[in-house]
């Protein structure tokens, strides 16, 4: 209980910026997550050789994106249809719009943080200049010290959610980028004959 009590007296030290800086950290690490989910490969083996594994029916029980890209792309391979890379981009589009989900809000996020933090500093900063011109160094509100440590706790608040949000997201956009990869490289090996898929 005497945690709650300080995370309440911390958020609320940082006057007005605090509140939609905290439910930005909830929106972001949730979204974060999801995308970590998401950008589950489903196997840790290279593209050609899930292919054949599946010829050979070793496929892994993993749900994974370039798993179940497969599972239709082989589908499709069987019907023999004509302009297949076409019908491989339909079925594929799922799988392409889950990989990017949330990509923009989470880079929204951690580029609005920062500006939070500063609006913060900024109403602190006026706040303290307010006190010198009353005079009032030690006023009920805070005064000065009020002013300052609001100035720096949305400061440190706002840098608290865009750094570590900047870091996950750049590894969890590498991932999506060799998801993209992988899934062009089945698009390419599908559209090929290969020895054992033809139904």
């Amino acid at each position: 209980m005497n945690v709650f009590s300080d995370v309440l007296g911390y958020l609320g030290s940082g006057g007005y910026v605090m509140p939609p800086l905290f439910l930005a950290t909830v929106v972001l690490w949730w979204t974060l997550g999801y995308r970590m989910m998401s950008l589950q490969r489903g196997t840790v083996r290279g593209t050609r050789n899930l292919v054949y594994r599946y010829l050979n029916g070793k496929m892994p029980s993993n749900n994974g994106v370039l798993v179940r890209a497969l599972y239709k792309g082989m589908v499709l391979h069987k019907q023999q249809l004509p302009h297949l890379r076409r019908h491989l981009d339909d079925a594929f589009s799922e799988e392409m719009r889950e990989i990017r989900k949330y990509k923009v809000l989470i880079t929204t996020i951690v580029l609005v943080a920062p500006l939070l933090g500063l609006l913060g500093t900024v109403s602190g900063m006026i706040e303290t200049f307010d006190s010198l011109g009353d005079m009032s160094l030690f006023s009920q509100s805070g005064g000065i010290a009020g002013g300052i440590s609001q100035a720096l706790i949305t400061t440190q608040m706002g840098l608290a959610v865009s750094i570590p949000g900047l870091i996950v997201n750049g590894i969890l956009d590498k991932k999506q980028k060799q998801l993209e990869i992988d899934l062009a490289q089945l698009k390419d090996i599908l559209c090929n004959p290969i020895p054992g898929l033809e139904a």
